[in-house]
């Protein structure tokens, strides 16, 4: 679930599934090691879906996969439920818990799995990662190279899932009231598609019913040539 305010200033919240990356540092480095464990994928999994959701190998910060009770396995810290919560709520609250272990901690919290999908009639539809989680639907828009000018402007999609729910949003982009618009911020996950206008619609039938009759003349062909052949 996303938090929107009255002035429609979006906040994405970490869901179960989401992959989160997060960094423990400080001036003793020594004392900050044992926060950022690394584990191997297979190890993640554990038996009966159990075990360490840490799912990072190698360099880099250690990653982590919100298990179905919305919980990351942290190292020392245990089980820490953050499905629901802000990226900064999450931040404070492990930096919180890590006084009692390191003097001025430091903590990066990042959703690295943030992605969006536009598809219909837009130059490039597809799924794109976002790496600041933070995409407004004009933005999602661009990154697909705009909509064809077969597009209608006036009526586009954007499917949300929530829960398990997939929520259905109709969007004008002639209109102001976009900037107020629930989904003008996209949230994880979100489905945008750009409907075909008539002139597409029409377009489209025109073109499968002259592919219908070329399939069969060129049946016909085949089967006079059969004959002949014989």
């Amino acid at each position: 679930m996303e938090k929107i305010s009255s002035t429609n200033s979006f906040t994405s919240v970490f869901k179960v599934d989401d992959i989160v990356g997060i960094l423990v540092s400080a001036a003793d480095m020594d004392a900050a090691r044992p926060f950022n464990l690394m584990q191997s994928s297979s190890a993640s999994l554990g038996e009966g879906g159990g075990g360490n959701t840490a799912i990072s190998a190698g360099s880099g910060e250690p990653t982590y996969l919100i298990n179905e009770e919305g919980n990351v396995d942290f190292p020392v810290l245990g089980e820490l439920k953050i499905a629901g919560l802000t990226r900064i709520e999450v931040k404070e609250m492990i930096k919180e818990k890590l006084k009692i272990y390191i003097n001025d901690p430091i903590v990066s919290v990042r959703l690295k799995n943030f992605k969006i999908t536009v598809m219909g009639e837009v130059s490039r539809p597809g799924s794109y990662t976002i790496p600041n989680e933070r995409i407004t639907i004009i933005e999602a828009l661009g990154l697909a190279g705009d909509m064809t000018i077969k597009g209608r402007r006036e009526n586009l999609m954007v499917i949300r899932e929530n829960e398990g729910v997939n929520t259905y949003h109709r969007v004008d982009l002639t209109s102001k009231s976009i900037f107020e618009s629930p989904v003008y911020y996209l949230a994880q996950n979100d489905v945008v598609y750009v409907e075909p206008n008539n002139s597409r619609i029409k377009e489209s039938k025109t073109r499968n019913n002259t592919l219908g009759v070329i399939i069969s003349i060129v049946g016909v062909i085949i089967s006079v040539v059969t004959l002949v052949v014989r």
